[in-house]
C-alpha cells in the first residue's frame, strides 16, 4: 500500500472529493464528461458518479450555462463544485463570474453567499496547443470578492479541497496538468529533499523553502502551482553549480494575495524574482513586484525580475512550446544576472 508521500496527486484530489461528498450532502459536482467510467478528462472525479449518482451531474458543452447554474445552486444553499475541463475555457464563463458570482454577496449587503468551487486544470508542457495549454490565472486576479488558489505537489491537496468547499466565497482551485501524474511531495520532518520548509497556518498555506535553514539566503523566488517543481529544480542547480542559495516562496492563495511570507523573505534576502507559467505582461509577477516595491522598497537591493512565458500563443510542437514557456534555466539566469549586478 502506498504511503501519502508516494500517492499521485490525482489520487489525493480524488480521495478528497470523495471525503467531502461523504461528509456533506449539500455538495454537488457539475461538469463535462465527469460520469464513470470516464471520470473526467484527467480522472480526478472517478468513482463519484457511481457512489453519488444524484449529486454528480454531467452537463452540455456550455461553460456560461454551467457557471450560471452553479451560481443559482449556491444562492439556494448548496455547495456546487464545477469541473471546467480545461482552464482555457473559463473565458466562456467570465460574464457570470465578473457580473454575477463575484458581486452578489456585496450587492445584497451580505445577506447571501455564493459558496461554489471551480476546479480547473491549467498549464502547458503536454503539446496540447494554443487553446488547451494556457495559464490564465491572471485573468482572475483583478476580480474582487473571489478567491484564487493554486495547488502544487508540495501543498496539502486534501486540505485545499476541503477548505475550498467549506469557504463561503467563490473559490477557483487551479490544478496544473503535469501535477496530476506526479507524486505528492509533502514536507517530511520539515524538509522536501535537501531544502528546509516552513508552512504558514493560513486556510490556504504558503510554503517557504531554503537551502540554509533560512539563515543565509541571498535571493527570494516567489512562485505558485505548476512552476513550483521548476523553481525548486532551479534552486537546487543554483546551489550546486553557482553556490547561490535562494529562498523559494510557493503561494497557494493568489487572491486575495498572501504577501506576508513574501515580505518576510525579501526582508532577509533583499532580492526578488517572480516565476509564473502565464504570459509576462500584466501577470502575477507584475502584481507581486508592484506591491513589494510599494511596501518593502527599503529592503530591496535592486529591481524585481520577472520570469514568465513569452507574450504569444503556445505552439503545439514540443520544442517550440518549450521555448515559449519558462524553464529552470530562465530562473537560474535571472538570479545569476542579479548576483552579477550586486558583485
Amino acid at each position: 500500500m502506498s504511503t501519502p508521500a508516494q500517492r499521485r496527486c490525482v489520487q489525493v484530489l480524488n480521495e478528497a472529493l470523495h471525503e467531502v461528498f461523504a461528509e456533506r450532502d449539500d455538495v454537488f459536482l457539475l461538469g463535462e464528461d465527469i460520469l464513470d467510467p470516464y471520470g473526467g478528462a484527467f480522472k480526478v472525479t472517478q468513482g463519484l458518479s457511481d457512489a453519488y449518482p444524484d449529486r454528480v451531474l454531467t452537463t452540455p458543452i456550455s461553460e456560461g450555462g454551467l457557471f450560471g447554474v452553479a451560481a443559482g445552486m449556491s444562492l439556494r444553499g448548496f455547495r456546487p463544485i464545477l469541473e471546467i475541463m480545461f482552464g482555457d475555457f473559463i473565458a466562456l464563463g467570465m460574464d457570470q463570474v465578473v457580473n454575477g458570482i463575484s458581486k452578489f454577496r456585496e450587492m445584497y449587503d451580505d445577506q447571501v453567499t455564493v459558496p461554489l468551487v471551480v476546479r480547473t486544470p491549467m498549464g502547458g508542457r503536454r503539446g496540447y496547443g494554443p487553446t488547451h495549454s494556457q495559464s490564465l490565472e491572471k485573468l482572475l486576479l483583478g476580480i474582487p470578492n473571489i478567491c484564487v488558489v493554486a495547488a502544487s505537489e508540495c501543498h496539502d491537496l486534501r486540505g485545499l479541497v476541503v477548505n475550498a468547499v467549506e469557504d463561503d466565497r467563490p473559490v477557483f482551485l487551479i490544478e496544473n496538468k503535469l501535477m496530476y501524474g506526479r507524486s505528492s511531495r509533502r514536507p517530511e520532518e520539515g524538509h522536501v529533499g535537501g531544502l528546509a520548509v516552513r508552512e504558514t497556518g493560513a486556510r490556504y498555506p504558503a510554503l517557504s523553502f531554503s537551502g540554509t535553514d533560512f539563515s543565509d539566503d541571498t535571493a527570494t523566488i516567489v512562485t505558485y502551482g505548476g512552476m513550483v517543481p521548476v523553481v525548486l529544480e532551479a534552486a537546487t542547480e543554483l546551489i550546486l553549480e553557482h553556490e547561490i542559495f535562494c529562498e523559494v516562496v510557493a503561494l497557494s492563495q493568489l487572491l486575495p494575495m498572501q504577501l506576508d511570507p513574501v515580505l518576510e523573505s525579501v526582508a532577509r534576502t533583499g532580492v526578488l524574482v517572480t516565476a509564473e507559467e502565464g504570459t509576462l505582461t500584466g501577470g502575477f509577477g507584475a502584481e507581486i513586484a508592484a506591491r513589494v516595491q510599494e511596501l518593502a522598497w527599503s529592503d530591496l537591493r535592486g529591481p524585481v525580475r520577472r520570469v514568465a512565458a513569452r507574450d504569444g500563443i503556445i505552439p503545439s510542437a514540443r520544442p517550440l512550446e518549450d521555448a515559449m514557456l519558462p524553464g529552470a534555466h530562465d530562473i537560474v539566469g535571472a538570479i545569476v544576472a542579479l548576483e552579477a549586478v550586486r558583485s
